[in-house]
């Protein structure tokens, strides 16, 4: 028998700067075998072992929790508006959405879903809730860096969001890596 809360029982709402430490309730870890590399709108498989373990419970690193929660802060900072997806009162699923980085184009800046609550429609329904404000807001298209895995690339596709020739060079320089793709919002 199944532990999961039903789909329907997923609470989704704004997140609250004062939640930020929530992030210690997502697990990272994923199996991956595949990377995509891009160059300008072509996107190359690569085979290997990519794995992600959970976030790491010491240090301040990118990779653990201290090093997330203070990225989450500076987002919400600078004005991202946090959406998050709770199973109970645990945080199973978060994004972050910019608006306005540029005239017309918001950044879908954060989103990850826990490890046990993936492939349930939460990271579906948190990003097109983030495309949602942003089109609210004036937006008209919706840029994200992604890790180039081939499920998180895939996701994004399927969401509409195509790799971009040129990424925007403040997005390219955080992130290099990254596959960079772009959807016009109003086009689902």
């Amino acid at each position: 028998m199944s532990t999961e809360a039903p789909l329907d029982a997923i609470e989704y709402r704004r997140l609250v700067s004062t939640e930020l430490a929530l992030i210690a309730d997502i697990d990272r870890t994923e199996h991956i075998d595949a990377l995509y590399v891009q160059r300008g709108a072509r996107l190359e498989l690569r085979r290997g072992d990519f794995s992600a373990p959970p976030w790491s419970h010491d240090g301040t690193g990118e990779h653990s929790i201290v090093g997330q929660e203070a990225a989450l802060a500076k987002y919400v900072q600078e004005g991202a508006i946090a959406l998050a997806a709770f199973d109970g009162k645990r945080l199973v699923g978060i994004g972050l959405v910019k608006l306005h980085i540029r005239p017309g184009i918001a950044q879908l800046a954060y989103l990850h879903v826990s490890h046990g609550a993936r492939a349930r429609g939460i990271g579906g329904r948190l990003s097109g809730e983030m495309e949602r404000i942003a089109l609210e807001a004036g937006n008209t298209s919706m840029v994200v860096s992604a890790t180039p895995s081939l499920n998180t690339v895939r996701f994004y596709q399927r969401r509409g969001f195509e790799p971009m020739a040129k990424p925007l060079p403040e997005l390219y320089a955080l992130e290099p890596e990254d596959v960079h793709l772009q959807k016009s919002l109003g086009s689902s």
